[in-house]
């Protein structure tokens, strides 16, 4: 299946590699069909709508930046995912690019969590006060490093 992404890029992808949203992503509710696509040389990804090419969202592994990351996925979001073990999740992070891209943040209050058996997700709003929707990759970088 042809796919034009948001950069005018026309890829060829498989429809198994499709990640079904079945309620949408908040605000995109509308939007239910993405795909993960890797940006060469980075550890960031584009989050591109099957259906709409001007829709596409950067996301990272926050577990790359962020190692001290965790939480808790509820049973209900286990059930609707259809996760049966821990190794079939998948999570990925939104990330507000910004320019300088120092100022780039990560939305660790709202992962994407993915089931990589059956490609199901669900964009998942924690209440662990640890998060927020904006914290710095840099920070995180420099913290790592001290």
């Amino acid at each position: 299946m042809k796919l034009q992404t948001k950069f005018d890029e026309i890829l060829e992808i498989n429809e198994s590699d499709i990640l079904h949203f079945d309620n949408g992503l908040p605000g995109f509710e509308e939007e239910k069909q993405f795909i993960l696509l890797p940006i060469e040389d980075t550890e960031l990804f584009m989050l591109q709508s099957i259906n709409q090419k001007n829709l596409a969202f950067i996301t990272t592994n926050p577990f790359v930046f962020f190692h001290n990351y965790d939480f808790e996925l509820g049973s209900q979001e286990q059930k609707l995912l259809g996760v049966k073990e821990e190794n079939d999740v998948y999570v990925q992070v939104i990330i507000t690019v910004s320019d300088p891209y120092v100022k780039s943040t990560a939305n660790l209050q709202a992962p994407i969590i993915i089931n990589t058996k059956n490609n199901k997700c669900k964009q998942v709003v924690l209440t662990d006060s640890r998060y927020r929707t904006k914290h710095f990759l840099t920070e995180a970088i420099i913290g790592q490093e001290g």
